[in-house]
Parts: structure tokens; C-alpha cells; sequence
């Protein structure tokens, strides 16, 4: 089956090159005859009127094969100049999809597609390196000018604590930064999850609350926890990042004095998790990208967040097989659902690409 193409594509060339020798050799005896019947042989030289016709019949075969090879020739030909143009590194080239035969037009169409998706992708990195770029520039314009002040020798003690202040969130930023960078890069190309064991995953989600309760005692959030005793079968320090990132974002957005709520819980062979915060929500199209690298959605919303953890969550719960979604409204706050399978079942693919 796999040869039918090739040969699909050979017995189209053998008919067009016999259909082009069997109209040249037709053209001598059929201009061969109308000289005959209007009496050209008797009244000329037969031997010049037969060498005449003979290159008439030539010139029209060649004429012939001419706009025939340049028809069946065409694509290739501008596949062939497209191609120089992406090896340049012209990515935003789309050729016409015509040719005889089925196997031509699939490949000019394959060739489209292709350019299509180098496209995106150079885009992507371009955009990539753009967002990775503002985002380490401004912490460190923020460590530089901070550093810079503290050299005036008159700064009160209050002011020099201020500006350390600031110099250790901004480091803190940065190296946040640079880790989330790291672990989506790794997380990318990895295809299963290692170093798996069971650990009590309430206790987990218990403990990471905990761990940030100077973020939310400062801002008085009341927690409101409802974890039901879940044992999971996992890589537990890749999974405290989904809490940490969740737990994170609900924080940084609920008003001061308002809740936080925290489930837990077991459904029909699943595990749901839900995060629900009273912040300032989300429209439906910041919801539809909230996933994708460094988008924040509504400039309000990013309070010094990178757009890096909602993507390494996602990266995560889709190594463990598991599934994310947001439920939100403006001004009403955002419920983030996490779905994970109850009994973890290993993967049987590699663990890297390529």
C-alpha cells in the first residue's frame, strides 16, 4: 500500500510522455494526408514538402510538450523556489495548490501546511524571547535602581529598610522567574512521570497552606479547607507546585477580609480539587489563553505575576493525566478545577521526544 503512491505518480508521467509521442507522430501522417488531398505532393517537390512537414510536426510536438511539461513542471518549479525562500528563513511563503496528479497537490498542500506551522513557531519563539526578556528586565531595573539608591550615605535607616525590602522581592521575582522558565522547559519534553510514590495528598495541600499563611494572614483571608483523606499515587514534589501556583494566584487576587475555599474530594473514580477565590475574575477571552505562556489577560490582574504558573499547572496535570478548567466571572472571582485520575496508571511512552 505504501508503494501505490509512487506508483499512481509513474504511470501518470509514462501516459503524459506516451500521449506527447503519439500527438507528434500523429501530426506527419495527418499533415502528410491534407498535403496529399490538396494536391501539395504533385504540384511541389514531395521530398521538400515531407522534410517541410516533417519539422511542422516537430515545432508542434515541441510546442506541444512545452505548455505540457511547463503545466505538470509548475509546481515543482515553485516548490522548488519557495523552498530557497524558507531555507533564507522566509517562513511566510504559501504556493498555489494545482499540479496533475493527486501526489502533486498534496505535497504543495503538505508544503503549506509546513511553512504554516514554521510560521507560528518562529512567532512563538520571537514572542517567547520578547516576554522572557521585559520580564527579567524588570526586576533587575528594579535591583539596580533600588542598589543604586542605598549608596547615598544620607538614607535614614527606615529608607534603607524599605529599599532592601524591595531589593529581596525583586531577587525573589527573578529567581521565581527563572525557575518556572526551567521547569516548563523540562516539563515540555517530558512525557511520563518519575519518582512516583504514595503520599497523603490533603496533608500536602494542608502543608502548602500553611506555608503561605504570612501572604494570607497579612491580607486577613480567612481559609475555608474541606479535604476529605486522599492517598495518591504520584511525583509529590512536581505536584506541590500545582498547590503552591493556585494557592498563589487565589491570594494575590482576593480582597483583604474576604475567603479562600479549599475542596477536596472523591468522584465516581476521580479525585476533584477546587480552588475558589473573590477576586476580580476573569472575561471569557482572558479565560480562553489563561493557560498560555506569560499571558495575564487584563493588566489589572497582574500583580506581579509572570504568566508562567498557571502554564507549568497545566503542564503537570496533563503528565498526570488529568484535566484543568476555570470557571469565572467578572467582579464574581474564579473557581480553578483540578481533575486528577484516583488509581495513577503509568504511561508506556518514552520519556522525552525526539
Amino acid at each position: 500500500m505504501k508503494r501505490l503512491p509512487d506508483l499512481r505518480l509513474s504511470a501518470l508521467f509514462i501516459l503524459l510522455v506516451f500521449g506527447i509521442q503519439f500527438v507528434s507522430s500523429s501530426i506527419f501522417p495527418f499533415l502528410t494526408i491534407i498535403a496529399f488531398h490538396f494536391g501539395y505532393l504533385q504540384n511541389q517537390n514531395p521530398v521538400v514538402m515531407l522534410i517541410f512537414i516533417l519539422l511542422t510536426s516537430i515545432v508542434i510536438g515541441l510546442i506541444l510538450s512545452k505548455i505540457i511539461s511547463k503545466r505538470v513542471l509548475k509546481p515543482i518549479m515553485d516548490l522548488n523556489e519557495a523552498t530557497k525562500k524558507v531555507a533564507k528563513g522566509e517562513f511566510d511563503v504559501q504556493i498555489e495548490e494545482i499540479g496533475i496528479g493527486q501526489e502533486i497537490i498534496e505535497m504543495t498542500h503538505s508544503f503549506n501546511i509546513m511553512t504554516q506551522e514554521l510560521k507560528n513557531i518562529e512567532t512563538f519563539r520571537s514572542d517567547f524571547i520578547s516576554n522572557v526578556s521585559h520580564e527579567f528586565k524588570t526586576p533587575l531595573s528594579a535591583i539596580e535602581g533600588y542598589a543604586t539608591l542605598l549608596q547615598d550615605e544620607t538614607l535614614s535607616s527606615l529608607e534603607r529598610e524599605q529599599y532592601i525590602t524591595k531589593i529581596l522581592a525583586s531577587s525573589k521575582r527573578l529567581s521565581a522567574l527563572s525557575g518556572n522558565i526551567l521547569m516548563i522547559s523540562k516539563l515540555e519534553n517530558q512525557q511520563i512521570v518519575l519518582d512516583k510514590k504514595w503520599f497523603s495528598l490533603d496533608e500536602q495541600i494542608r502543608n502548602c497552606i500553611l506555608s503561605l499563611e504570612h501572604l494570607w494572614s497579612e491580607k486577613n483571608i480567612s481559609m475555608d479547607v474541606e479535604l476529605d483523606n486522599v492517598s495518591y499515587y504520584g511525583n509529590k514534589s512536581m505536584m506541590s507546585h500545582i498547590w503552591y501556583n493556585l494557592l498563589s494566584n487565589a491570594i494575590r487576587f482576593t480582597p483583604k477580609g474576604d475567603v479562600i475555599s479549599v475542596q477536596l474530594k472523591k468522584e465516581q473514580g476521580n479525585i476533584v480539587i477546587g480552588c475558589t477565590d473573590t477576586g476580580i475574575g476573569m472575561s471569557k477571552e482572558t479565560q480562553k489563553h489563561i493557560f498560555e505562556k506569560f499571558y495575564c489577560g487584563d493588566r489589572s490582574r497582574n500583580d506581579g505575576g509572570n504568566g508562567l504558573g498557571l502554564t507549568l499547572v497545566k503542564r503537570i496535570v496533563e503528565l498526570c493525566d488529568g484535566a484543568i478548567a476555570v470557571e469565572s466571572q467578572e467582579e464574581m472571582g474564579s473557581t480553578f478545577w483540578i481533575t486528577l485520575p484516583e488509581a495513577g496508571q503509568e504511561k508506556s511512552a518514552v520519556l522525552f521526544k525526539g
